[in-house]
């Protein structure tokens, strides 16, 4: 079975109160092959005027990644940034608001940033995470969504194989298999992000932060007849979208799909195009024939 020894060691934290206009600090640096991460106050609720950053600071020639084991920001008014380094605008990467757990995320070098802001009024629970080294034979965890259950793991090492279903009542769209490969980078990355469940008999929904996946009902298998699925894509105020189609059959001159808030503005598929939004929405909305 082997041995597996965890070492967790705090180099350097800080917690701070400035009065002036109210204002919360507190993070810190840290270092050490895995550990975790609280926000103030976790579960009861961090507290308003918060401004907090982590720096998760790993050997040389590693990555890190942090999974989520709780999730509870105030929606649109507080938010946890991610900064793949340290925390400088030119390595941000994404804000994370909301009431669900996120997936896990991983940087591309030894230096990972959180920062939590939050506003003046309303909190919430607040968050919990794990972080780890990865190195460049691991995928680390895939993840588990929500409604979905995981077959296998190990190390999450190069060759390694997952497998996902889905808990009763719900069915999975995306590949129900990930293998751990090496990219062009010589880096172990999963062939394929992990899928999602939904609800049997329903198709769509909203999707929202920096990067996600959108599949066809049933996918990679075929979609049904007589079913119309809209999906909302949602960006950071300011920013544009980018749609990358990685398969793309329909059934020609009755399948389409319907692409609103892009340029240009209006756009009936048939076939994979690369499209950029105008806005920080877009909408995709998939229409079945009835035969």
């Amino acid at each position: 079975q082997g041995i597996k020894i965890k070492l967790t060691y705090l180099v350097f934290m800080w917690c701070l109160f400035s009065f002036t206009g109210f204002i919360y600090t507190c993070g810190g640096t840290l270092k050490g092959r895995n550990g975790s991460i609280e926000s103030p106050g976790f579960p009861y609720g961090y507290p308003n005027g918060a401004n907090c950053t982590w720096v998760i600071v790993g050997e040389e020639g590693s990555r890190i990644q942090l999974i989520f084991l709780s999730f509870a920001i105030e929606e649109e008014y507080d938010f946890l940034s991610l900064y793949d380094g340290h925390p400088h605008p030119a390595n941000f990467r994404t804000r994370l608001t909301g009431f669900q757990a996120p997936p896990p995320v991983t940087s591309t070098g030894n230096v990972f940033s959180l920062r939590l802001t939050s506003d003046f009024a309303v909190s919430a629970h607040g968050f919990k995470l794990n972080y780890e080294e990865l190195h460049s034979t691991s995928c680390g965890n895939p993840g588990v969504p929500p409604k979905a259950v995981l077959n296998g793991g190990g190390r999450f090492a190069v060759g390694d194989r997952v497998h996902y279903s889905c808990v009763p009542g719900y069915v999975l769209d995306g590949h129900a298999t990930l293998t751990c490969i090496t990219n062009a980078a010589n880096t172990a990355v999963w062939d394929f992000p992990a899928p999602l469940c939904r609800a049997e008999d329903t198709c769509g929904g909203t999707v929202r932060g920096g990067s996600g996946v959108v599949t066809s009902p049933g996918y990679p298998g075929n979609y049904g007849n007589q079913a119309d699925c809209t999906w909302i894509l949602l960006a950071e105020p300011g920013d544009t979208i980018s749609v990358i189609f990685t398969d793309f059959q329909t059934e020609e001159k009755y399948d389409y799909l319907e692409v609103e808030g892009s340029e240009p503005p209006t756009i009936w598929m048939t076939h994979a195009l690369l499209l950029t939004s105008i806005r920080a929405q877009m909408s995709l909305k998939m229409t079945h024939s009835t035969f």
